[in-house]
């Protein structure tokens, strides 16, 4: 484990940006293998950053820097010495808009901004500023499928559409397909699920919950190693359902309130003494063998 504490080590020095890089070890693995006398494949260290409501397009309070903020994380994370193998950007990557043609010009803006990443593998889910006037019409012009899965070095990865249904459903023909996929996974895979909403109810009031979502956790409940990491709410949070840990990204452009704790979901005020109170996103080192994520939040840099 000295390689892999060294690695860790390295890897906590070029985090100084702030969250959303996944840290993910198969070493502890290969290493109880071992001890057994069996023979393992070692899954490969990676990383990869998780980004969420960068909202381009907004402006006004309570973010004087809105046409900024974004364009410094991507330069925040160029600078990384160690580049993640990939990232995923959890939904409203822009500001919501009733006109079609702006919406799409605020896309493309999105897209050639996150273009100037040096990874070039970004995984992208809409969030409801970026899909729920339009069925996700114009999000799948430019970013492609709004659910799909993927497997990277020993984990499968589901992202999930839970805002194109403008009544914040999954929807029956998308957990059809989730049942379909996660039955061709083997029953102690390692499963990461991102998506935008929340699954469970956290404060429907506020439009934070999926209707249906109970639906999905129950697919995914028979699956004892499933992490689910989501956006929408502006802030840090965790929550368990069964075994099943759900952790929220905070945002890239303003933070909101928490859960409940008043009558309207209004952003909160900046300060202009603490200008990126609030937004960063986070970093999570994992063991493959055990699907447990230890999380450190982080702001996003000044200047």
């Amino acid at each position: 484990m000295t390689e892999h504490i060294i690695n860790r080590r390295s890897f906590l020095t070029l985090t100084a940006l702030g969250g959303g890089a996944v840290f993910m070890s198969g070493l502890y693995g290969v290493a109880q293998a071992a001890s057994a006398g069996k023979v393992a494949t070692p899954y490969d260290d990676f990383y990869f950053v998780q980004l969420s409501d960068s909202h381009w397009g907004f402006s006004g309070p309570p973010n004087p820097d809105a046409a900024n903020t974004l364009k410094k994380t991507v330069a925040a994370v160029n600078a990384l010495a160690e580049q993640p193998d990939f990232i995923l950007f959890t939904g409203d990557l822009t500001q919501t808009t009733d006109d079609p043609k702006e919406r799409r010009k605020r896309m493309a803006e999105f897209r050639d901004i996150v273009g100037g990443l040096k990874v070039k593998t970004v995984h992208f889910i809409p969030g409801e500023h970026d899909a729920s006037l339009d069925n996700g019409a114009a999000y799948k012009e430019y970013f492609g499928d709004t659910h799909y899965s993927f497997d990277h070095k020993g984990v499968h990865f589901i992202a999930l559409d839970n805002v194109s249904d403008p009544g914040a459903r999954v929807g029956d023909e998308q957990l059809e397909w989730l049942k379909t996929d996660l039955e061709k996974q083997k029953k102690d895979a390692r499963i990461v699920v991102f998506t935008h909403r929340p699954l469970f109810d956290l404060v429907p009031k506020w439009d934070w919950a999926t209707r249906d979502g109970d639906k999905a956790i129950a697919l995914l409940m028979p699956y004892p190693n499933v992490t689910v990491f989501y956006g929408h709410i502006h802030q840090e949070n965790h929550h368990q359902t069964g075994h099943i840990a759900h952790h929220a990204a905070k945002s890239l452009i303003f933070p909101l309130p928490a859960p409940g704790s008043q009558e309207k979901r209004t952003p909160l005020p900046w300060d202009p003494a603490e200008p990126n109170k609030g937004l960063g996103f986070r970093e999570v080192e994992a063991e493959l063998k055990t699907a447990e994520y230890n999380i450190l939040e982080l702001p996003v840099p000044k200047g």
